[in-house]
């Protein structure tokens, strides 16, 4: 990307100086943007778009952006001290910061988290350009901006802003790209095949799925069973059987290997049994094969903790899909009734995409 960027300013025969005047960004920052020392967001992407005429918009691309990610050396954690010390206190607080916006989007709704959390993140993402700081530090905080960088994309995606999504989590990849931490990284480009699969372009979603997988380096068990989970999705979009089956034993062969001693990030709290069960329940059901899917979403939503209201309701839609398709339409009507309920009450564009998805199925199998 930075290389990309150098390129198009030198076709068009601008120096760096004039590329700032033109761009408004200072000359010191371009420089370090153009040699990958400070992070290609998304604004400065387009900022060269306008000035030079030309799509470098196919950068954001997520196949393309993936396989960057999987070649590209580790690059040097150097940084431009400028402005303000960021000491530990601030970076500690920020840290907390994004632990607390992660766990309120459990029970909170995407219209109100997600500017809350773009908002910490335009701040955060502003500390590493302006600030001065350690390289512990830097690095730290540059975790910071990747892991809220997955929290928006997360959230906006739930809110069916799908582009933003894409460019939230691609500058989240970036922002990792500077510090090489591979792991957050492939949890950003995991997340956006997570929506591609749904969404977009089933065969670019398993590339990028199997690609994240591929390149987290140093992946703890349970992280690497959360990357191997996304796979297996994308597989399932693809009605490829055979891959869903040796990746969701993959699953349950890394999801075993935690331990006590094994320090795993804490972006990935909420992965369980319960949660490998669902997941494996709806790629049963993408598959064809619904039976193999109602005992397991039904054991997981005998547990799920009910102030998760958008991840009930989802599940719940599951289980009303599996309901019709093994021809229990009274089941079906009144699982769906239950979502339904709570998608009045809860504002996610992808929990109302699935209450009409699965509403139209039973329409058809009653006709």
């Amino acid at each position: 990307m930075p290389a990309r960027l150098r390129a198009a300013r030198e076709a068009a025969g601008h120096s760096l100086a004039r590329m700032a005047a033109l761009t408004h960004f200072s000359k010191p920052y371009l420089g370090l943007v153009e040699t990958g020392r400070r992070t290609v967001t998304v604004d400065v992407i387009e900022r060269y778009e306008q000035v030079l005429g030309v799509a470098i918009g196919t950068a954001l691309d997520p196949v393309r952006i993936t396989h960057e990610w999987l070649i590209a050396d580790t690059p040097a954690s150097t940084y431009l001290r400028a402005g303000r010390q960021v000491g530990t206190g601030l970076v500690e607080a920020l840290e907390a910061r994004v632990v607390e916006l992660r766990h309120l989007d459990d029970t909170v709704s995407s219209s109100h988290m997600l500017p809350v959390i773009t908002k910490e993140l335009k701040a955060a993402t502003a500390l590493t350009r302006n600030a001065a700081y350690a390289d512990a530090t830097g690095r730290r905080l540059f975790t910071a901006v990747g892991e809220l960088a997955q929290l928006a994309g997360w959230v906006a995606s739930d809110a069916g802003q799908y582009a933003q999504a894409k460019q939230l989590y691609l500058s989240g990849v970036s922002a990792t790209e500077v510090i090489g931490d591979r792991v957050l990284g492939a949890q950003l480009l995991s997340s956006l095949s997570y929506q591609i699969a749904n969404i977009g372009r089933r065969d670019d979603a398993f590339l990028v799925a199997r690609s994240a997988v591929k390149g987290a380096t140093g992946a703890t068990p349970v992280v690497r069973a959360l990357l191997l989970e996304r796979y297996a999705w994308a597989a399932a979009r693809l009605r490829d059987g055979d891959t869903v089956r040796r990746v969701l034993d993959a699953v349950d062969d890394a999801y075993e290997q935690r331990a006590d001693g094994i320090c795993e990030p804490e972006w990935v709290y909420w992965l369980n049994r319960a949660e490998i069960d669902v997941m494996a329940a709806r790629c049963a059901i993408e598959l064809g094969a619904p039976t193999q899917a109602e005992p397991l979403l039904i054991r997981a939503l005998g547990g799920y903790n009910s102030n998760h209201v958008r991840e009930v309701a989802l599940y719940q839609t599951w289980l009303a899909e599996s309901y019709a398709k093994t021809g229990d339409l009274d089941a079906a009507r009144a699982t769906l009734g239950q979502a339904q309920a709570a998608a009045e009450r809860v504002d996610s564009a992808r929990l109302l995409r699935r209450v009409v998805a699965v509403a139209n199925l039973i329409d058809r199998r009653g006709a």
